[in-house]
């Protein structure tokens, strides 16, 4: 057995007051007795295995061969009679610093703690399957961060994500909260909410996720059983790094910029589709109640502006994650990459993020107001047209004559030729 220096001064020093011989060498143990080797292991065994608590962590280990830590132990200091008196109960989360997340777990390798401020919460009993349990998190000022709930998103929409070179977050939607009876952990990555997505979206190392709060002092409020209760935590900076409040600031504002700005080119590109798919469809009727082409040409010309504007915010050709490197990317793939880039160092923004940023924001505002004259003035003008020629609402197709309808068993009728 070989132990540290430190380990083995102890160790010889707690043997010379109990009266027992020394080592036989420094290097091992090879000349103790049977009653003092038990008795070193067990001043040993008490010297390294003592529990212990740091940053609200519990730490036990074994001598030498292995160590174990309880995530925060919060909730434990935070426990009593009155916890559990209602519906729901949540325990004060400890100060979380922008750090940590990193991988482990499998085989003999320990899980490192999630990423996040880390809420527990008990549960009296488990919700309905229409109850719904949330917990909000706001800032300092009460302005709402984040909403979560144990219920799906109707409003997300789940995408493709990038190819091999997606070297950012395509944005993961938004978790859903546990609410088993009795005690709950959830971890809040930091985020604000992801920009919206749309059906079929592909791009290139683009991002979707929403930006890291800064640190500072918020609150979250959990909504369950018809009762509320709110509780203050903080967000610390990394601990690695002296950046000052105004660089985490300056940071975050610029990643809510091109967050805010990738969700209004996807809105736009979901309306687009949706204008263009109802033209479609009225200039279809049109067509089918009446000989006059004036609507027929009219929804054309509308469709193919529409497309036009599509195609300079989003490339359209894109059908597998491949894709981007046989087509150009588009606006919105351009400004969502620079989240990456942005977020690829805890440190003010460059200069030319800034400048990259106000250039594609620019020529996407240009885009969005070309759409908004398009549906102001083109759209209102086709819908006066269809009012003018009365095109209905619903056409009923009748079969062409001589066709013959087919039979139960797939096949065509030959009662006609009998």
């Amino acid at each position: 057995m070989r132990w540290t220096e430190l380990a083995r001064k102890a160790a010889k020093s707690f043997l010379k007051k109990r009266g027992c011989v020394s080592f036989g060498t420094v290097e091992d143990d090879s000349n103790l007795g049977t009653f003092e080797k038990c008795w070193l292991e067990e001043r040993l065994a008490e010297f390294f295995s003592r529990p212990r608590i740091k940053n609200n962590d519990l730490v036990i280990s074994t001598q030498g061969r292995s160590f174990w830590i309880l995530d925060d132990v919060s909730p434990l200091r935070q426990l009593a009679p009155s916890a559990a008196a209602g519906a729901a109960h949540l325990f004060t989360p400890a100060a979380a610093p922008l750090f940590g997340g990193f991988g482990g777990g499998g085989g003999s390798i320990g899980q490192n703690p999630p990423r996040g401020v880390l809420f527990c919460y008990w549960l009296r009993g488990e919700p309905g399957d229409k109850e719904e349990v949330t917990l909000e998190i706001l800032d300092s000022a009460g302005k709402l961060v984040r909403k979560l709930s144990n219920k799906e998103d109707e409003n997300a929409t789940a995408g493709a994500g990038g190819g091999d070179d997606d070297d950012g977050p395509g944005g993961g939607g938004t978790p859903k909260l546990p609410v088993r009876a009795g005690l709950n952990r959830f971890a809040w990555n930091f985020r604000y909410p992801d920009a919206s997505r749309f059906p079929g979206l592909i791009m290139w190392g683009g991002s979707t996720s929403g930006p890291e709060a800064v640190p500072g002092s918020y609150q979250a409020k959990l909504t369950a059983g018809g009762q509320t209760q709110t509780v203050t935590f903080e967000i610390q900076g990394d601990p690695r790094l002296s950046l000052a409040q105004t660089g985490y600031q300056q940071r975050f504002d610029l990643l809510l910029s091109i967050n805010t700005k990738v969700s209004e080119t996807h809105d736009a590109i979901v309306r687009i589709r949706d204008v263009r798919e109802q033209v479609k469809g009225v200039a279809d009727r049109a067509k089918s109640a009446t000989k006059d082409t004036t609507i027929t040409a009219a929804a054309k010309t509308l469709n193919e502006k529409l497309t036009k504007i599509e195609e300079a915010l989003y490339q359209t050709k894109n059908q597998s994650s491949q894709d981007p490197l046989n087509y150009p990317i588009r606006l919105n793939n351009k400004l969502a990459a620079l989240t990456g880039v942005v977020e690829s160092a805890t440190a003010p923004p460059t200069t030319q993020s800034f400048t990259v940023y106000q250039d594609i924001a620019g020529k996407i505002d240009a885009e969005l107001g070309k759409l908004r004259s398009l549906i102001a003035d083109d759209l209102a003008a086709f819908n006066r047209l269809v009012r003018d020629q009365s095109v209905p609402a619903v056409v009923v197709r009748e079969k062409p004559a001589g066709k013959r309808a087919p039979a139960p068993d797939g096949k065509e009728s030959d009662r006609d030729e009998q």
